[in-house]
């Protein structure tokens, strides 16, 4: 895997945190006042959800055609560094405790984190099939 890959998977990644930034202004401001806390957190989650697929859906030309497995360490990448940013930035910017964090890990009260960072993790290679990158192989065609 080139540095060429790597790289593009930094920058989309950042794009994911600046959408994932502005949706919780979004779920804040908007969603949760007018639909209640539970259902704003699970609108918010849908919504995050699509975001990182359209995001991994455009660039996926961007990447070239690359092998199933590149795809998933590009998922991987961004989850480890999604849960870096959070737990760093819930830490020292918010100043959360670790039981705060965890919690947010957890289905509970609308929450769907857990299901966003699965989406964080398969999309890039979702979006690639969608895309017709790769073969039903699971190889580059």
């Amino acid at each position: 895997m080139t540095a060429s890959v790597w790289c593009k998977a930094i920058v989309l990644w950042v794009l994911i945190l600046l959408l994932a930034i502005a949706n919780g202004i979004l779920r804040e401001a908007v969603l949760i006042p007018m639909l209640g806390r539970f259902a704003g957190l699970i609108a918010s989650g849908l919504l995050l959800s699509f975001l990182i697929f359209l995001v991994a859906a455009f660039a996926a030309p961007w990447y070239g055609r690359l092998d199933a497995r590149i795809y998933w360490c590009i998922g991987a990448v961004w989850l480890v560094l999604t849960v870096i940013f959070e737990f760093g930035f819930g830490r020292l910017v918010q100043h959360k405790s670790w039981q705060e964090l965890v919690e947010a890990y957890t289905f509970s009260g609308g929450n769907i984190w857990p299901a966003v960072l699965a989406m964080v993790l398969a999309s890039p290679w979702l979006a690639a099939r969608l895309r017709a990158h790769e073969n039903p192989g699971g190889g580059t065609t």
